[in-house]
């Protein structure tokens, strides 16, 4: 099993058989009850008993790390030679219980200068609340520790994917995108009740709506981004949109050059699959300068929209029409970021099966899937 590594504050990692070990060591140790832990050694019980660490501060937290430090009582201080920190998810009823039941939830460290940076990508998943709390050890020439009380705990929230680890995820969509299509409208399909209400009391318009949590459990646009998804994949043998949709029997359609032009920044969003042989790859088209745009600015890769493996607009000549292609091999989701008026399409009831299977709304990420998952916390 890989164990997690703790770092000294300056965030370089202590390898074993390096004299840096004498400072710095890390083990997983077994899952323990935290009440009547303490030593049974007969002549430590008489040893005056170890500090508790106060005042846990946690940050510095990314979406697979976090840098901890606390403050501590002098006495005893030079008999400490270790801290145990314990990390555990935060529980509630919808708890993301680690995977295996092996996956130890306590660090053993010798006892250094803090801060202190605890990382391990199997053990912290982005996204995700834990607690934490601390207690000081002394190791005895037997081999087992007296422990002091445990601190408090602490709980925190690790944070999203950064650009580094969406670029990851962009290189591995990349690889299987396959060859580009030819399109020429994006479309939307939903039940003839939502049209209505655009029409009827939203002044004719589809508004953007806060994304769901479909996809990489630590993308920065679920739960954040607002926006309208559309459909561009098309039949590789009709070149038209397929007829038929998890989404609703109406369809609006609208030509690609209203959503996507070179006024429009396209960005990288996200990368997935369920369970399934399907690939999803979300992509954000926004209006240069909206509120939308702001948002991805800084969180998400920017893409060229002339030379990209997923959706392009080129125009091939001078004064010609703007020409689009779509990726084969991959199911694209494209979020645009400002209201859509419906005046600008057409609405038509398609004949095709509603596949409500098919859908992908608050869709769960296959952890286990090497093609779409990176070496983070899922």
């Amino acid at each position: 099993m890989e164990v997690p590594r703790v770092e000294h504050g300056t965030g370089s990692p202590v390898s074993p058989g390096d004299d840096m070990i004498k400072n710095l060591s890390l083990d997983a140790l077994q899952l323990t009850e935290r009440e009547g832990n303490k030593s049974q050694d007969n002549g430590i019980a008489e040893m005056e008993e170890l500090p508790v660490p106060q005042n846990i501060k946690i940050n510095n937290i990314t979406c697979d790390s976090f840098k901890i430090s606390w403050d501590m009582e002098c006495r005893s201080k030079d008999r400490i030679t270790n801290y145990f920190i314990d990390l555990n998810k935060k529980e509630n009823k919808n708890s993301n219980k680690f995977k295996h039941k092996d996956v130890p939830t306590k660090l053993v460290a010798k006892a250094v200068s803090l801060p202190m940076t605890v990382r391990g990508h199997w053990f912290l998943s982005p996204r995700t609340e834990y607690t934490v709390a601390v207690q000081t050890a002394s190791k005895q020439s037997e081999g087992d520790y007296a422990v002091s009380e445990w601190s408090e705990k602490v709980e925190f929230c690790t944070a999203d994917y950064s650009t580094v680890h969406l670029t990851q995820l962009l290189e591995k969509a990349e690889g299987i995108a396959g060859r580009m299509l030819r399109f020429t409208v994006f479309y939307r399909n939903q039940q003839k009740d939502y049209f209505d209400q655009a029409r009827e009391l939203q002044d004719n318009q589809m508004l953007p709506a806060v994304k769901d949590n479909s996809g990489s459990h630590g993308s920065p646009i679920s739960g954040k981004l607002e926006g309208i998804y559309f459909s561009c994949n098309t039949e590789f043998n009709t070149g038209k949109p397929p007829q038929d949709s998890p989404y609703g029997r109406y369809r609006f359609q609208i030509q690609a050059e209203a959503l996507f032009n070179p006024k429009t920044n396209l960005y990288f969003g996200d990368f997935y699959c369920m369970y399934t042989a399907y690939h999803y790859v979300i992509l954000v088209l926004a209006p240069e300068g909206s509120p939308g745009d702001l948002f991805c600015k800084g969180r998400l890769p920017a893409l060229d929209i002339s030379n990209n493996h997923f959706l392009t607009c080129t125009q091939e000549e001078e004064g010609a029409r703007l020409v689009f292609h779509h990726a084969q091999d991959v199911i694209l989701e494209v979020i645009y970021t400002d209201p859509v008026d419906l005046a600008l399409g057409s609405v038509e009831e398609i004949q095709g099966h509603q596949l409500s299977s098919m859908s992908t709304l608050n869709a769960k990420k296959d952890p286990s899937c090497k093609t779409c998952n990176i070496s983070v916390g899922r």
